[in-house]
């Protein structure tokens, strides 16, 4: 697990202060986009604190450490009543641990997996909410489909009985330049649009991180997800 650095609460309320700043000037209403803060590799004394500073929804990349803090929060902490979002990759032999215990999946990218977390939901259990990933930039070595596939696997996803199919999700390129970086979101946001004439309940467009949070407010974004911003550096090793 990655080593917690000093500060948690200090760099929360830059990030948060960081978004408040993109919502004026981009001309949207203040609180419009949410903030997922992106734990993967800090333990759950780092997330503990995280919540304490008062961020209320986590992001997960992995499905054996997320479930694992799920579990935790929920037997330790069951106060504190916290949203849990898969945004990594997920294979088959996993969905079940997920769909059991998070509530959101913004990762799904193609229908045998959508078909294995509605078969798997528990009854007990709202509906999962699920993105479709889209590979906005056709980058060999992303995950999401193209925007050429959204429509057939949107439709086939729309129907499974315990999904509510709220957006889409994209993490684009890296770039350098504010062009770089807008070209990929504003070509998000026009997707978004025309997908929401589609599905008018679809009110979730998850994309921008660190590095181009301001960019992707602008955009048009309604989801952020911010990860070393606020819990430092992280190590890979273990």
């Amino acid at each position: 697990m990655s080593e917690l650095q000093p500060g948690l609460e200090k760099r929360l309320a830059h990030v948060k202060q960081m978004l408040s700043e993109a919502e004026e000037k981009a001309g949207r209403p203040q609180g419009c986009v949410k903030l997922l803060a992106v734990g993967k590799t800090f333990n759950q004394e780092a997330l503990l604190e995280c919540a304490r500073a008062g961020a209320l929804a986590f992001g997960e990349n992995y499905a054996q450490e997320g479930c694992t803090k799920i579990d935790w929060f929920r037997t330790n902490h069951p106060e504190l009543h916290l949203e849990w979002h898969f945004i990594g990759p997920l294979q088959a032999n996993k969905s079940r641990m997920v769909a059991e215990r998070f509530d959101w999946v913004q990762t799904v990218d193609r229908l045998r997996i959508a078909e294995r977390l509605s078969a798997q939901r528990p009854d007990n259990l709202p509906p999962l909410n699920v993105l479709i990933e889209v590979n906005v930039d056709a980058e060999a070595s992303k995950s999401g489909i193209s925007p050429e596939e959204l429509p057939a696997l949107a439709a086939a996803v729309s129907k499974l009985p315990r999904l509510r199919l709220r957006g889409l999700m994209s993490i684009p390129a890296p770039a350098e330049t504010y062009e770089g970086k807008m070209k990929p979101l504003l070509a998000m946001a026009s997707l978004f649009k025309a997908f929401q004439e589609k599905y008018p309940q679809a009110d979730t467009l998850s994309m921008g991180m660190s590095a181009d949070l301001t960019e992707a407010v602008e955009a048009g974004s309604t989801m952020v997800r911010i990860g070393s911003a606020i819990f430092g550096p992280r190590s890979y090793s273990v």
